[in-house]
């Protein structure tokens, strides 16, 4: 789950020899201050005049939708040949602007950034795989569209227990939830009990992160479930499953706190789910199995 710790992570030095991830690019140099416009079709999406009126009159005049993103971690988003973001989740702010009468507009930044440049004005929306947080909606609020839960992979010739995992190396993204809270906890129960801890490996990117499973530099890594399954689907069998996901929580779309655009937001991505666009999105991807029935905002803070 995409948790962002402000604490700089120190970051695993082993250099990766070569990419695996067939399909994927380098996303480890993201810019910070660019912007591009969406090349995904989303021309088959009729608009929904009730969600529109939603709109705030600025994003209507403006007619765009200028989005936070991050794209390193794929399939949810990433970078093409091109550099421009693509992904699952691309397509669907693609989906749900069209439904609003508007084009996207990605601002391509750390993730670090997306949430300050929406509460600061500079971005209208932050998608890049936001865990909807109590602690976050003290700052923002989250239009829900998506449950994933923590998977883990391990190399193809090795059983990796991910509740038993003391004395292994485990690769993370750095800052994620998995490499701040989840991991170490497995870690503190290991030495708790007397065993060796659990030698995590933090990289930069989920595509290095990746990797380093894939050469035997780690024994698992630590992801979200569908960006642990697209990485199994295209490292050529050199990875498979580790156990089952568990500590399943909702995605969101980040908005400015109480502001009109959330209401539209949700609106629109309900549109989507009633007229069938968002299941085939996700069958595309092959992430179904995170799809939600109904929008929601704020779910976290719900319970």
């Amino acid at each position: 789950m995409r948790i962002r710790s402000t604490v700089p992570a120190l970051v695993a030095t082993a250099a990766v020899a070569a990419l695996f991830l067939t399909g994927c690019v380098d996303n480890s140099t993201p810019s910070t201050g660019g912007s591009s416009s969406s090349s995904a079709n989303a021309s088959d999406v009729k608009k929904d005049d009730a969600a529109a009126k939603l709109l705030p009159d600025a994003v209507a005049k403006a007619g765009k939708l200028v989005i936070g993103t991050d794209p390193t971690y794929a399939p949810n988003e990433y970078k093409d040949a091109d550099g421009n973001p693509i992904g699952w989740e691309i397509e669907l702010a693609d989906a749900m602007a069209a439904k609003l009468g508007v084009k996207t507009e990605y601002q391509v930044s750390k993730f670090d950034n997306i949430i300050p440049s929406v509460t600061g004005g500079k971005a209208d929306l932050g998608l890049s795989s936001f865990t909807d947080t109590v602690e976050r909606e003290k700052q923002v609020d989250f239009v829900n569209y998506y449950t994933a839960g923590i998977q883990w992979a391990s190399g193809s010739a090795k059983d990796v227990d991910p509740d038993n995992a003391c004395g292994l190396k485990i690769a993370v993204q750095a800052t994620t939830y998995e490499d701040t809270d989840e991991v170490p906890a497995k870690s503190k129960a290991c030495t708790d009990a007397g065993k060796p801890e659990i030698q995590k490996l933090q990289f930069d990117t989920q595509d290095a992160a990746t990797n380093a499973v894939a050469l035997g530099q780690a024994d698992a890594l630590s992801a979200d479930s569908p960006v642990t399954l697209y990485a199994i689907s295209k490292t050529d069998g050199k990875l498979k499953a580790a156990g089952t996901s568990f500590e399943v929580a909702p995605y969101g779309i980040v908005v400015a706190k109480d502001s009109d655009l959330s209401k539209a937001a949700q609106a629109a991505l309900q549109s989507l789910v009633d007229d069938g666009t968002y299941g085939k999105i996700l069958d595309k991807w092959g992430v179904a199995d995170g799809g939600v029935k109904t929008i929601d905002i704020n779910a976290a803070s719900k319970g």
